[in-house]
Order: C-alpha cells, then structure tokens, then sequence
C-alpha cells in the first residue's frame, strides 16, 4: 500500500470511529423511512452509523491475508443488501440482521481470493475451510504446519464432517499459501495495524461463528428428532408451556384438553422428562454435546 492509500484508510477509520452511534428510535426512524420512503437520507444515517460494526467483522477474516481496506468494502456492499431487506416492524435490531450480510459479503470475497473454483460450494466445505484453523489450534498443530497425522486428520473429518482427503487438501492450500493472496497481516502497514488497534476487541472470530452456526443448526434439528417421539397431546402441553414466548397457563391447557389442572401440570413434567431423556440419548448416538 503506498503512501497516499495508506493516509486514505487512516482517514477513513478515524471518520467511521467518529460517526455518532443511533439510538433505538432513532435506528426504527431511520429504517422506516427508507424502507417506506425511499429516503436517502434516513439511508445514509442508517449505513454510516453502522460502518464501524463491517471494521469490527473484517477482523474476524484478518487471517486469510487479505488487507483490511478490502474486506471492509465487500462488507460495506453487505451492509447495503441489509437495509434493502430489513424489515424494521420485526424487532430485531439492524446491527443484529445487518451481521450476517456483512458476513456474507466477506466469506464470499475471501473464498474467492483464495481461488477456491471448486472447494467451498458446500456449507461443510465452507465451513472446514473457515474451521481448519481452529481444530488445528485444538489439536495443538502450528498454523504453517506442512505436516498432519492420520489420526489428527481423521479426527477433524470427523468434527467438521468432511472427508479426511478434503482435510488434507485444504491443509495444503493454507500450507502453500494460495497464489491469490496478498501480504500477510504481519506485515500489514501502519494504517491497517492502526485500523486493527481501533476496532479490535472481545468479538467472536469467523472461525468460531461458523462453527457455532453448524453446531446450533444440529442441536435444532435433533430437538426437532426427539419431538417425534411425544404423542400429540404431549406435543401441544409441551409447546404451549415450554416453546412459546407468551406460554399459556395450567387452566388454559386443563379447559381446552377437558383434564383438571393437575392432571395437566403431571403431564407437563412427565413429557419434558420424557425429552430430556430422547435429547440425551439422540445427542450420544449423533456426538452432539449440550
């Protein structure tokens, strides 16, 4: 990075660091007048408060090699699919949804700057390409390591899913250092370390999100497996008094069901010992830990 590009990117962290955060009313004003009015400028308030949470992501990708400046702009054209779909009647705030499309964004850019044509186009390909260096830091294995065990291979197959030819393979390519990469983040400029020093904090790396996501994706499909195993009236006592966010009380339960209110409290605690019970054998066939 030269001299006048690196003094750009100063500038423009300081300025993003500089921009005023919105407040709760403030964020829904400024989204509903956008998502109902077009506005630009409710737009603009929206996108630039919200520029220093696509410097905090970015920093989750900073061990691919990729400048900073880079990430954050794929993350800044995340941001913008965001306010096109963001709903803000829904009650969800806009840091929250917008996350998830800044980091797509993201994982996009880094996939393809890693040349991966034909590895990464499934969710357990991406998810081993984004995960290998954490199971590999589990397992005590140096980051440039050119050399994996079998028993180590196998036991990240394992963990991520994949299979264990699919681990070498990417082991290699971070190994080899992919062609596409530019200069590593040691030898990031004054203005990126700068840039890091701001926006650096206690934020969940990439790495641990995917995996995270994969593993709350499994625990909800294994829920849904253990469910199957109530009959419909447990399903319904169990849905109405454990699953939903407003629960109906004993009476309500007891005078649709035609059963006295103790009658349905010994139900309630029959069935969610019942699950409880499929969760925990479900969770030890399929190696899922809660």
């Amino acid at each position: 990075m030269n001299q006048s590009a690196e003094e750009l990117c100063k500038r423009y962290a300081r300025t993003v660091m500089n921009i005023p955060v919105l407040s709760s009313e403030e964020e829904y004003i400024c989204a509903k007048d956008w998502r109902e009015k077009q506005s630009k400028k409710a737009l603009d308030r929206l996108v630039s408060s919200h520029l220093r949470l696509v410097m905090k992501v970015a920093q989750g990708y900073r061990g691919y090699g990729l400048p900073i400046s880079e990430l954050v702009a794929e993350g800044n054209v995340g941001i913008l699919q965001a306010t096109n779909n963001f709903d803000p009647e829904k009650g969800v705030k806009f840091s929250t949804y917008s996350t998830w499309w800044i980091r797509a964004s993201m994982q996009e850019y880094v996939l393809k700057s890693w040349s991966l044509v034909k590895m990464g186009t499934t969710s357990a390909q991406r998810k081993l390409f984004f995960g290998l260096r954490k199971m590999k830091r589990a397992l005590d294995i140096e980051d440039n390591s050119s050399y994996l065990t079998n028993e180590k291979i196998q036991t990240i197959a394992e963990k991520l899913e994949v299979k264990p030819q699919e681990v070498v393979e990417m082991h290699n390519r971070f190994a080899a250092k992919d062609s596409s990469l530019n200069a590593p983040m040691s030898m990031a400029s004054e203005s990126e370390a700068e840039w890091i020093e701001w926006v650096s904090d206690d934020s969940e790396s990439q790495e641990d999100v995917i995996l995270d996501q994969d593993e709350h994706r499994r625990k909800n499909k294994l829920f849904e497996q253990a469910i199957l195993c109530l009959s419909d009236r447990e399903k319904y006592i169990i849905s109405e008094r454990r699953l939903k966010e407003d629960p109906k009380t004993l009476e309500e339960i007891a005078q649709e069901l035609g059963l006295s209110r103790e009658r349905v409290r010994q139900l309630e605690v029959q069935t969610f010992d019942k699950l409880k019970k499929a969760v925990k054998n479900l969770s030890f066939e399929q190696n899922i830990h809660f």
